[in-house]
Protein backbone atom coordinates (compact mmCIF):
# COMPACT_ATOMS: atom_id res chain seq x y z
CA UNK A 1 0.00 0.00 0.00
CA UNK A 2 3.06 2.53 0.92
CA UNK A 3 5.80 3.35 -1.09
CA UNK A 4 9.33 1.20 0.19
CA UNK A 5 10.88 4.84 0.61
CA UNK A 6 8.63 5.81 3.25
CA UNK A 7 10.11 6.38 6.74
CA UNK A 8 6.92 4.69 9.16
CA UNK A 9 8.83 5.92 12.24
CA UNK A 10 9.07 10.10 11.67
CA UNK A 11 5.33 9.65 10.88
CA UNK A 12 3.78 7.43 13.56
CA UNK A 13 5.30 9.98 16.39
CA UNK A 14 3.10 13.21 15.13
CA UNK A 15 0.09 10.84 14.87
CA UNK A 16 0.98 8.68 18.54
CA UNK A 17 -1.45 11.65 20.32
CA UNK A 18 -4.55 10.67 18.27
CA UNK A 19 -4.71 7.34 19.30
CA UNK A 20 -6.33 7.87 22.74
CA UNK A 21 -8.59 5.58 24.76
CA UNK A 22 -12.14 6.37 25.80
CA UNK A 23 -10.96 6.35 29.15
CA UNK A 24 -7.82 8.25 28.60
CA UNK A 25 -10.25 11.07 26.53
CA UNK A 26 -12.26 11.64 29.27
CA UNK A 27 -9.78 11.66 31.07
CA UNK A 28 -8.15 14.26 29.74
CA UNK A 29 -11.46 16.08 29.34
CA UNK A 30 -11.76 15.87 33.28
CA UNK A 31 -8.62 17.74 33.87
CA UNK A 32 -9.66 20.12 31.04
CA UNK A 33 -12.99 20.55 32.87
CA UNK A 34 -11.03 21.24 36.35
CA UNK A 35 -8.30 23.82 34.83
CA UNK A 36 -11.75 25.70 33.55
CA UNK A 37 -13.77 25.36 36.65
CA UNK A 38 -10.18 26.48 38.53
CA UNK A 39 -10.28 29.53 35.99
CA UNK A 40 -13.88 30.65 36.35
CA UNK A 41 -13.13 30.58 39.93
CA UNK A 42 -10.25 32.67 39.95
CA UNK A 43 -12.45 35.32 37.30
CA UNK A 44 -15.09 35.24 40.04
CA UNK A 45 -13.49 35.78 42.65
CA UNK A 46 -11.53 39.15 41.15
CA UNK A 47 -14.88 40.13 39.80
CA UNK A 48 -16.22 39.94 43.24
CA UNK A 49 -13.35 42.00 44.03
CA UNK A 50 -13.32 44.36 41.76
CA UNK A 51 -17.49 45.06 42.72
CA UNK A 52 -16.64 45.74 46.15
CA UNK A 53 -13.65 48.10 45.29
CA UNK A 54 -16.37 49.72 42.49
CA UNK A 55 -19.24 49.81 45.38
CA UNK A 56 -16.58 51.33 47.87
CA UNK A 57 -15.46 53.88 45.50
CA UNK A 58 -18.87 54.74 44.70
CA UNK A 59 -19.85 55.12 48.30
CA UNK A 60 -16.33 57.44 48.37
CA UNK A 61 -18.18 59.46 45.39
CA UNK A 62 -21.40 60.11 46.35
CA UNK A 63 -20.17 61.09 49.95
CA UNK A 64 -17.95 63.36 48.35
CA UNK A 65 -20.59 65.11 45.95
CA UNK A 66 -22.74 65.40 48.88
CA UNK A 67 -20.77 67.24 50.63
CA UNK A 68 -19.46 69.28 48.49
CA UNK A 69 -22.94 70.57 47.08
CA UNK A 70 -23.79 71.19 51.02
CA UNK A 71 -20.09 73.17 50.77
CA UNK A 72 -21.19 74.97 48.17
CA UNK A 73 -24.95 76.06 49.25
CA UNK A 74 -23.84 76.96 52.49
CA UNK A 75 -20.88 78.96 51.22
CA UNK A 76 -23.73 80.48 48.88
CA UNK A 77 -25.67 81.71 51.91
CA UNK A 78 -23.23 82.77 53.86
CA UNK A 79 -21.76 85.15 51.10
CA UNK A 80 -25.30 86.50 50.29
CA UNK A 81 -25.81 87.28 54.36
CA UNK A 82 -22.64 88.78 54.53
CA UNK A 83 -22.84 90.89 51.68
CA UNK A 84 -26.85 91.70 52.70
CA UNK A 85 -25.17 92.73 56.18
CA UNK A 86 -22.50 94.81 54.80
CA UNK A 87 -24.96 96.57 52.24
CA UNK A 88 -26.81 97.39 55.72
CA UNK A 89 -23.70 98.21 58.13
CA UNK A 90 -21.22 100.19 55.81
CA UNK A 91 -23.18 103.36 55.38
CA UNK A 92 -23.11 103.80 59.12
CA UNK A 93 -19.38 103.94 59.21
CA UNK A 94 -17.00 106.61 58.98
CA UNK A 95 -15.49 107.03 55.71
CA UNK A 96 -12.19 105.74 56.64
CA UNK A 97 -13.76 102.67 58.51
CA UNK A 98 -15.73 102.33 55.17
CA UNK A 99 -12.53 101.98 52.71
CA UNK A 100 -11.24 99.50 55.28
CA UNK A 101 -14.15 96.78 55.49
CA UNK A 102 -14.26 97.35 51.76
CA UNK A 103 -10.78 96.17 51.58
CA UNK A 104 -11.12 93.31 53.85
CA UNK A 105 -13.84 92.31 52.10
CA UNK A 106 -12.14 92.25 49.35
CA UNK A 107 -9.10 90.33 50.81
CA UNK A 108 -11.74 87.79 51.88
CA UNK A 109 -12.90 87.03 48.08
CA UNK A 110 -9.72 86.15 46.85
CA UNK A 111 -9.00 83.52 49.68
CA UNK A 112 -8.55 80.00 48.20
CA UNK A 113 -8.79 76.65 50.08
CA UNK A 114 -5.03 76.36 50.53
CA UNK A 115 -5.03 78.91 52.50
CA UNK A 116 -8.36 78.33 54.43
CA UNK A 117 -6.98 74.89 55.31
CA UNK A 118 -3.91 76.44 55.90
CA UNK A 119 -5.62 78.59 58.81
CA UNK A 120 -7.67 76.02 60.83
CA UNK A 121 -4.78 73.70 60.20
CA UNK A 122 -6.81 70.86 59.27
CA UNK A 123 -8.03 69.70 54.66
CA UNK A 124 -10.86 67.89 53.86
CA UNK A 125 -13.41 66.63 56.34
CA UNK A 126 -12.83 68.63 59.27
CA UNK A 127 -14.49 71.73 56.93
CA UNK A 128 -17.75 69.93 57.33
CA UNK A 129 -20.59 71.82 58.26
CA UNK A 130 -21.87 70.36 61.66
CA UNK A 131 -25.08 68.67 59.47
CA UNK A 132 -23.19 66.03 58.05
CA UNK A 133 -20.11 65.97 60.93
CA UNK A 134 -20.40 62.06 62.76
CA UNK A 135 -17.51 62.35 65.10
CA UNK A 136 -17.86 64.84 68.05
CA UNK A 137 -15.39 65.51 71.04
CA UNK A 138 -17.53 65.59 74.34
CA UNK A 139 -15.55 67.52 77.01
CA UNK A 140 -16.05 66.91 80.75
CA UNK A 141 -18.85 69.22 80.95
CA UNK A 142 -20.54 67.49 78.69
CA UNK A 143 -20.36 70.03 75.72
CA UNK A 144 -20.03 68.39 72.40
CA UNK A 145 -18.05 70.10 69.47
CA UNK A 146 -17.32 68.46 66.00
CA UNK A 147 -13.80 67.10 65.67
CA UNK A 148 -11.33 68.79 63.58
CA UNK A 149 -9.38 65.81 62.29
CA UNK A 150 -5.77 65.78 61.51
CA UNK A 151 -4.32 66.08 58.12
CA UNK A 152 -3.14 62.30 58.28
CA UNK A 153 -6.18 61.17 59.41
CA UNK A 154 -6.31 58.92 56.99
CA UNK A 155 -3.46 58.41 55.89
CA UNK A 156 0.41 56.94 56.89
CA UNK A 157 1.97 53.95 57.83
CA UNK A 158 -0.74 51.18 59.32
CA UNK A 159 -3.56 53.19 58.42
CA UNK A 160 -5.87 51.08 55.65
CA UNK A 161 -7.33 52.33 52.49
CA UNK A 162 -10.01 49.69 52.17
CA UNK A 163 -11.09 46.44 52.85
CA UNK A 164 -12.43 43.85 49.93
CA UNK A 165 -14.43 40.38 50.60
CA UNK A 166 -12.38 37.86 49.38
CA UNK A 167 -14.05 34.50 50.73
CA UNK A 168 -17.73 33.79 52.20
CA UNK A 169 -17.88 31.20 54.51
CA UNK A 170 -21.47 29.52 54.38
CA UNK A 171 -21.78 28.28 57.94
CA UNK A 172 -25.22 27.19 57.68
CA UNK A 173 -26.53 28.90 61.13
CA UNK A 174 -26.41 32.44 62.09
CA UNK A 175 -22.72 33.11 63.37
CA UNK A 176 -22.40 34.39 66.75
CA UNK A 177 -18.81 34.30 67.04
CA UNK A 178 -15.28 33.98 65.17
CA UNK A 179 -11.86 34.49 65.71
CA UNK A 180 -8.66 34.16 63.53
CA UNK A 181 -5.74 31.70 63.87
CA UNK A 182 -2.57 33.33 64.10
CA UNK A 183 -0.68 32.81 61.74
CA UNK A 184 -3.65 33.23 60.38
CA UNK A 185 -4.63 29.94 58.34
CA UNK A 186 -7.87 29.07 60.12
CA UNK A 187 -11.12 30.78 61.17
CA UNK A 188 -13.74 29.41 63.19
CA UNK A 189 -17.37 30.16 63.03
CA UNK A 190 -19.62 29.95 66.19
CA UNK A 191 -23.09 29.28 65.42
CA UNK A 192 -26.02 27.19 66.87
CA UNK A 193 -24.43 23.86 68.59
CA UNK A 194 -20.89 23.42 66.68
CA UNK A 195 -17.87 25.66 65.70
CA UNK A 196 -16.56 24.85 62.29
CA UNK A 197 -13.35 25.26 61.16
CA UNK A 198 -12.27 26.54 58.30
CA UNK A 199 -9.22 26.93 56.01
CA UNK A 200 -8.35 30.26 54.25
CA UNK A 201 -5.24 29.66 53.10
CA UNK A 202 -6.76 28.04 49.71
CA UNK A 203 -9.60 30.37 48.61
CA UNK A 204 -11.31 27.94 46.79
CA UNK A 205 -12.56 25.67 49.80
CA UNK A 206 -16.27 26.03 50.34
CA UNK A 207 -16.32 23.30 53.43
CA UNK A 208 -15.22 23.42 56.88
CA UNK A 209 -12.23 21.57 57.68
CA UNK A 210 -13.72 20.49 61.13
CA UNK A 211 -16.56 20.85 63.07
CA UNK A 212 -16.43 21.14 66.92
CA UNK A 213 -19.85 20.27 68.58
CA UNK A 214 -20.76 21.90 71.36
CA UNK A 215 -23.11 23.09 73.88
CA UNK A 216 -26.29 21.02 73.15
CA UNK A 217 -27.60 21.38 69.79
CA UNK A 218 -30.02 24.22 69.77
CA UNK A 219 -27.91 26.30 71.92
CA UNK A 220 -26.04 29.05 70.17
CA UNK A 221 -22.42 29.41 70.46
CA UNK A 222 -21.39 32.90 72.05
CA UNK A 223 -18.09 33.39 72.39
CA UNK A 224 -14.78 31.56 71.25
CA UNK A 225 -11.18 32.54 72.27
CA UNK A 226 -8.03 30.53 71.50
CA UNK A 227 -5.44 30.52 73.58
CA UNK A 228 -2.34 31.97 72.00
CA UNK A 229 -0.28 29.05 70.78
CA UNK A 230 -3.47 28.07 68.84
CA UNK A 231 -3.26 24.89 70.16
CA UNK A 232 -6.50 25.13 72.72
CA UNK A 233 -10.26 26.73 71.88
CA UNK A 234 -12.23 28.08 74.92
CA UNK A 235 -15.90 28.00 73.73
CA UNK A 236 -18.65 29.55 75.02
CA UNK A 237 -22.58 30.08 74.87
CA UNK A 238 -25.91 29.50 76.08
CA UNK A 239 -25.02 27.26 78.30
CA UNK A 240 -23.97 26.96 81.91
CA UNK A 241 -20.87 25.24 80.85
CA UNK A 242 -17.75 26.49 78.82
CA UNK A 243 -15.82 23.91 76.41
CA UNK A 244 -11.98 23.68 76.13
CA UNK A 245 -11.03 21.90 72.79
CA UNK A 246 -7.41 20.19 72.45
CA UNK A 247 -6.91 21.28 68.68
CA UNK A 248 -3.30 19.87 68.77
CA UNK A 249 -4.55 16.15 68.13
CA UNK A 250 -5.41 14.86 64.68
CA UNK A 251 -8.90 15.14 65.26
CA UNK A 252 -9.66 17.99 67.84
CA UNK A 253 -11.37 16.52 71.11
CA UNK A 254 -12.68 18.25 74.24
CA UNK A 255 -10.21 18.37 77.23
CA UNK A 256 -12.18 19.81 79.60
CA UNK A 257 -14.96 21.35 80.62
CA UNK A 258 -15.51 24.04 82.81
CA UNK A 259 -19.17 24.91 84.72
CA UNK A 260 -20.39 27.71 86.29
CA UNK A 261 -23.99 28.99 88.28
CA UNK A 262 -25.19 31.22 85.25
CA UNK A 263 -26.90 29.74 82.29
CA UNK A 264 -24.89 31.45 79.78
CA UNK A 265 -21.87 32.77 79.04
CA UNK A 266 -21.77 36.44 76.57
CA UNK A 267 -18.39 36.55 76.42
CA UNK A 268 -14.84 35.39 76.99
CA UNK A 269 -10.98 36.90 77.65
CA UNK A 270 -7.64 35.00 78.20
CA UNK A 271 -5.08 36.48 80.11
CA UNK A 272 -1.75 37.08 77.75
CA UNK A 273 0.18 34.24 79.87
CA UNK A 274 -2.83 31.53 78.82
CA UNK A 275 -2.89 30.87 82.53
CA UNK A 276 -6.59 32.51 82.83
CA UNK A 277 -9.71 32.75 81.60
CA UNK A 278 -12.85 35.56 82.30
CA UNK A 279 -15.92 34.79 81.31
CA UNK A 280 -18.60 37.03 81.15
CA UNK A 281 -22.26 35.50 82.68
CA UNK A 282 -25.68 36.31 82.36
CA UNK A 283 -26.00 36.87 85.88
CA UNK A 284 -23.77 40.04 85.94
CA UNK A 285 -20.79 38.06 87.47
CA UNK A 286 -17.12 37.83 85.51
CA UNK A 287 -16.08 33.97 86.00
CA UNK A 288 -11.89 34.02 86.52
CA UNK A 289 -10.62 30.52 85.72
CA UNK A 290 -7.43 28.77 86.00
CA UNK A 291 -6.79 26.95 82.82
CA UNK A 292 -4.16 24.67 84.56
CA UNK A 293 -6.53 23.09 87.57
CA UNK A 294 -9.61 24.23 85.70
CA UNK A 295 -11.08 25.33 88.39
CA UNK A 296 -13.74 28.76 89.55
CA UNK A 297 -10.76 31.34 90.95
CA UNK A 298 -12.60 34.03 91.67
CA UNK A 299 -16.00 36.05 90.81
CA UNK A 300 -15.57 39.87 89.94
CA UNK A 301 -19.45 41.46 91.03
CA UNK A 302 -20.90 44.36 90.16
CA UNK A 303 -22.83 44.14 87.53
CA UNK A 304 -26.39 44.25 87.91
CA UNK A 305 -27.66 42.90 85.07
CA UNK A 306 -25.58 40.35 82.41
CA UNK A 307 -22.13 41.08 81.60
CA UNK A 308 -22.14 41.26 77.71
CA UNK A 309 -18.61 42.34 76.53
CA UNK A 310 -14.95 42.01 77.85
CA UNK A 311 -11.10 43.12 76.90
CA UNK A 312 -8.35 42.81 78.71
CA UNK A 313 -4.83 45.11 78.91
CA UNK A 314 -2.01 43.86 77.00
CA UNK A 315 0.39 43.61 80.11
CA UNK A 316 -2.63 41.23 82.08
CA UNK A 317 -3.46 43.51 84.48
CA UNK A 318 -6.44 45.54 84.20
CA UNK A 319 -9.68 43.93 82.85
CA UNK A 320 -13.08 46.07 81.10
CA UNK A 321 -16.54 44.82 80.94
CA UNK A 322 -19.45 46.35 79.60
CA UNK A 323 -23.05 45.06 80.61
CA UNK A 324 -26.87 45.38 80.04
CA UNK A 325 -26.73 47.70 83.26
CA UNK A 326 -25.98 50.54 81.38
CA UNK A 327 -22.28 50.65 82.56
CA UNK A 328 -18.60 49.94 81.65
CA UNK A 329 -16.31 48.88 84.44
CA UNK A 330 -12.35 48.21 85.13
CA UNK A 331 -11.21 46.00 86.92
CA UNK A 332 -7.55 45.43 88.83
CA UNK A 333 -6.39 41.77 88.29
CA UNK A 334 -3.90 41.78 91.37
CA UNK A 335 -5.97 42.98 93.77
CA UNK A 336 -9.16 41.24 92.70
CA UNK A 337 -11.12 45.03 92.94
CA UNK A 338 -13.02 47.06 90.93
CA UNK A 339 -11.34 50.45 89.54
CA UNK A 340 -13.35 52.42 87.58
CA UNK A 341 -17.26 52.42 86.68
CA UNK A 342 -18.84 54.66 83.33
CA UNK A 343 -22.15 55.26 83.54
CA UNK A 344 -24.38 55.85 80.19
CA UNK A 345 -28.03 55.65 78.96
CA UNK A 346 -27.52 52.56 76.66
CA UNK A 347 -26.81 49.00 77.07
CA UNK A 348 -23.78 47.96 76.15
CA UNK A 349 -23.13 45.39 73.51
CA UNK A 350 -19.29 45.08 72.98
CA UNK A 351 -16.33 47.39 73.84
CA UNK A 352 -12.20 46.71 73.16
CA UNK A 353 -9.67 48.30 74.90
CA UNK A 354 -6.46 49.65 72.40
CA UNK A 355 -3.76 47.22 72.20
CA UNK A 356 -0.86 50.70 72.87
CA UNK A 357 -3.34 51.66 75.83
CA UNK A 358 -5.18 54.67 77.05
CA UNK A 359 -8.10 53.82 74.73
CA UNK A 360 -11.22 52.42 75.41
CA UNK A 361 -14.09 51.56 72.78
CA UNK A 362 -17.81 50.75 73.19
CA UNK A 363 -20.63 49.89 71.04
CA UNK A 364 -23.77 50.60 72.53
CA UNK A 365 -27.15 49.61 72.32
CA UNK A 366 -28.17 53.31 71.08
CA UNK A 367 -25.83 53.25 67.95
CA UNK A 368 -22.94 54.75 69.46
CA UNK A 369 -19.82 54.55 69.72
CA UNK A 370 -17.98 56.27 72.26
CA UNK A 371 -14.15 56.30 73.27
CA UNK A 372 -13.30 57.13 76.12
CA UNK A 373 -9.73 57.89 77.81
CA UNK A 374 -9.40 55.83 80.31
CA UNK A 375 -7.83 58.35 82.84
CA UNK A 376 -8.84 61.73 81.41
CA UNK A 377 -12.81 62.57 81.58
CA UNK A 378 -12.90 63.61 77.65
CA UNK A 379 -14.01 60.94 75.21
CA UNK A 380 -14.85 60.63 71.45
CA UNK A 381 -18.78 59.79 69.98
CA UNK A 382 -19.16 58.65 66.82
CA UNK A 383 -22.20 58.32 64.66
CA UNK A 384 -22.54 56.61 61.94
CA UNK A 385 -24.14 53.45 62.79
CA UNK A 386 -27.83 53.29 62.41
CA UNK A 387 -28.69 50.30 64.99
CA UNK A 388 -27.21 48.49 68.14
CA UNK A 389 -23.32 48.53 67.74
CA UNK A 390 -23.06 44.35 68.41
CA UNK A 391 -19.34 43.46 67.97
CA UNK A 392 -16.06 46.00 68.39
CA UNK A 393 -12.48 45.30 67.83
CA UNK A 394 -9.43 47.14 67.65
CA UNK A 395 -6.62 46.06 65.40
CA UNK A 396 -3.22 44.95 66.78
CA UNK A 397 -1.20 48.33 65.74
CA UNK A 398 -3.54 50.41 67.75
CA UNK A 399 -4.23 52.89 64.85
CA UNK A 400 -7.50 51.76 64.11
CA UNK A 401 -10.81 49.49 65.01
CA UNK A 402 -13.83 48.18 63.64
CA UNK A 403 -17.69 47.76 64.79
CA UNK A 404 -20.16 46.10 63.25
CA UNK A 405 -24.16 46.63 63.87
CA UNK A 406 -27.70 45.40 63.50
CA UNK A 407 -27.52 47.81 60.72
CA UNK A 408 -25.73 45.23 58.51
CA UNK A 409 -22.47 47.92 58.42
CA UNK A 410 -18.90 47.50 59.12
CA UNK A 411 -17.09 49.85 59.81
CA UNK A 412 -13.68 51.04 60.37
CA UNK A 413 -12.80 54.25 62.86
CA UNK A 414 -9.43 55.70 63.32
CA UNK A 415 -7.73 56.00 67.03
CA UNK A 416 -9.18 57.71 68.88
CA UNK A 417 -10.80 60.40 67.13
CA UNK A 418 -13.13 58.05 64.99
CA UNK A 419 -12.17 59.33 61.13
CA UNK A 420 -14.53 56.97 59.18
CA UNK A 421 -11.61 55.33 57.14
CA UNK A 422 -13.79 53.16 55.35
CA UNK A 423 -17.49 51.19 55.61
CA UNK A 424 -18.55 48.09 53.95
CA UNK A 425 -22.71 46.97 54.00
CA UNK A 426 -23.27 43.47 54.06
CA UNK A 427 -26.87 41.88 53.32
CA UNK A 428 -27.44 41.10 56.96
CA UNK A 429 -27.03 42.12 60.68
CA UNK A 430 -22.76 41.80 61.42
CA UNK A 431 -22.97 40.19 64.65
CA UNK A 432 -19.26 39.07 65.43
CA UNK A 433 -15.70 40.65 64.11
CA UNK A 434 -12.61 39.33 64.52
CA UNK A 435 -9.17 41.31 63.19
CA UNK A 436 -5.80 39.05 62.42
CA UNK A 437 -2.95 39.81 64.31
CA UNK A 438 -0.97 40.79 61.48
CA UNK A 439 -4.35 43.14 60.64
CA UNK A 440 -4.16 42.31 57.24
CA UNK A 441 -7.62 40.53 57.38
CA UNK A 442 -10.95 41.39 58.55
CA UNK A 443 -13.46 37.94 59.47
CA UNK A 444 -17.66 38.72 60.58
CA UNK A 445 -20.11 36.62 61.43
CA UNK A 446 -23.66 37.72 59.99
CA UNK A 447 -27.30 36.78 60.80
CA UNK A 448 -27.92 35.29 56.85
CA UNK A 449 -25.52 32.25 58.35
CA UNK A 450 -22.78 33.31 57.05
CA UNK A 451 -18.88 34.51 57.55
CA UNK A 452 -17.18 36.94 55.48
CA UNK A 453 -13.27 37.12 54.91
CA UNK A 454 -12.10 40.68 54.15
CA UNK A 455 -8.17 41.34 52.49
CA UNK A 456 -7.50 44.61 54.20
CA UNK A 457 -5.74 46.93 51.67
CA UNK A 458 -2.86 49.74 52.48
Amino acid sequence: MFPQGRHPAPHQAPGQPFKFTIPESLDRIKEEFQFLQAQYHSLKMECEKLASEKTEMQRHYVMSLSVSVCLFLHQTEIAKRLNTICAQVIPFLSQEHQQQVVQAVERAKQVTMAELNAVIGVRGLPGLPPTVAYSFHVAADGQMQPVPFPPDALVGPGIPRHARQINTLNHGEVVCAVTISNPTRHVYTGGKGCVKVWDISHPGNKSPVSQLDCLNRDNYIRSCRLLPDGRTLIVGGEASTLSIWDLATPTPRIKAELTSSAPACYALAISPDSKVCFSCCSDGNIAVWDLHNQTLVRQFQGHTDGASCIDISNDGTKLWTGGLDNTVRSWDLREGRQLQQHDFTSQIFSLGYCPTGEWLAVGMESSNVEVLHVTKPDKYQLHLHESCVLSLQFAYCGKWFVSTGKDNLLNAWRTPYGASIFQSKESSSVLSCDISVDDKYIVTGSGDKKATVYEVIY
